[in-house]
C-alpha cells in the first residue's frame, strides 16, 4: 500500500538535516506539505528549496528549540502557513554528552522541554485533524553509557513522556509515538565528523553493530511515516528502534 499525504501538512521540528531533513523530504514525496526550523539560515533554506521541488507547499523559519517562546512561536506560524497540523516531528537534540550544568541544561532544553513546548502548541490543530506526533528518542535511552549522561537520561525521559502523551491524548484521537534511532550516519553529522575525530570510537561502534552499518537517515524517516500514516492508525504510546540489531 502506497503512503498518500495529498493534503495533509506536518511540521517537522529540527528538519534542515539528517534524520528530520529525510522525514519532511520523505512527507513531500508523498504528497504533503511541509514546514521546517533549524537553526542555521543557510542549511534550512537549502533544505526548503529541495521539499519545495516536490510541488508541494513548503515553510521555514529560523528557531532557537532551546527557548519555549521561540517554539511556541514558530509552531504558530507555521501552523498559520501551512493552514492546519496533520504531524509533528520532535526531532531536535542538542546531543549534551558533559556531566556538568551545560549539559544537562542544554539536553532538558532542546531534547525534552521543547517536545513539551512544540506538542502544547499544536494541540488545538492536532485536535482537529486527529493527527499524530513522532518524537525521535535514541537507543542511549535503553543503553546507558557513561561517554554521555545527559543525553541517554534525558533521551528516556523522552520514551516516557510519549507514553504520557499516548494516554492523555488517546480521547482525543491523537496518537503518539517515538522512534529510537541507533547509530545514524550522514555526511556533517555526529557520527560522519567521529569517523575524523575519534576513529576509536566509530569503528568500536560500527563493529558492535550485527548489521555491519551505521544507520541511513532514510531508514529512520520511514518509520515516521509509517508511523505518521493511516496503516497505523491502532499504534500509540510506542517505540520503536531503528538500529540494525545495534544493542541487542
Amino acid at each position: 500500500m502506497k503512503i498518500d499525504f495529498t493534503g495533509k501538512k506536518a511540521i517537522v521540528c529540527g528538519g534542515s538535516r539528517g534524520i528530520g531533513k529525510s522525514i519532511a523530504l520523505g512527507f513531500a514525496a508523498c504528497g504533503g506539505d511541509v514546514s521546517i526550523c533549524a537553526r542555521d539560515v543557510t542549511t534550512l533554506e537549502e533544505t526548503r528549496a529541495e521539499i519545495a521541488r516536490h510541488g508541494h507547499k513548503a515553510h521555514a523559519a529560523s528557531a532557537d528549540l532551546a527557548r519555549g517562546d521561540s517554539v511556541r512561536g514558530y509552531v504558530k506560524d507555521a501552523i498559520a502557513a501551512l493552514g492546519g497540523v496533520d504531524f509533528l516531528v520532535n526531532n531536535a537534540s542538542a546531543f549534551g554528552s558533559s556531566d556538568d550544568d551545560k549539559g544537562w541544561t542544554s539536553s532538558l532544553a532542546v531534547d525534552m522541554l521543547s517536545i513539551v513546548h512544540a506538542t502544547q502548541e499544536a494541540l488545538p490543530a492536532l485536535r482537529q485533524s486527529q493527527g499524530s506526533v513522532v518524537n525521535i528518542s535514541s537507543i542511549a535511552a535503553l543503553h546507558p553509557a557513561g561517554r554521555q549522561p545527559p543525553y541517554g537520561a534525558i533521551k528516556a525521559a523522552v520514551i516516557h513522556y510519549t507514553t504520557t502523551q499516548a494516554a492523555m491524548y488517546a480521547k482525543d484521537r491523537i496518537r503518539v509515538n517515538c522512534i529510537a534511532p541507533g547509530s545514524i550516519e550522514f555526511p556533517g553529522g555526529l557520527w560522519d565528523r567521529r569517523k575524523m575525530e575519534n576513529p576509536a570510537l566509530y569503528n568500536g561502534t560500527l563493529n558492535s553493530i550485527p548489521f555491519g552499518r551505521m544507520g541511513l537517515p532514510e531508514e529512520v524517516a520511514n518509520v515516521a511515516l509509517f508511523l505518521a500514516s493511516p496503516l497505523a492508525a491502532w499504534v500509540t504510546g510506542q517505540t520503536i528502534a531503528v538500529a540494525g540489531a545495534q544493542g541487542l
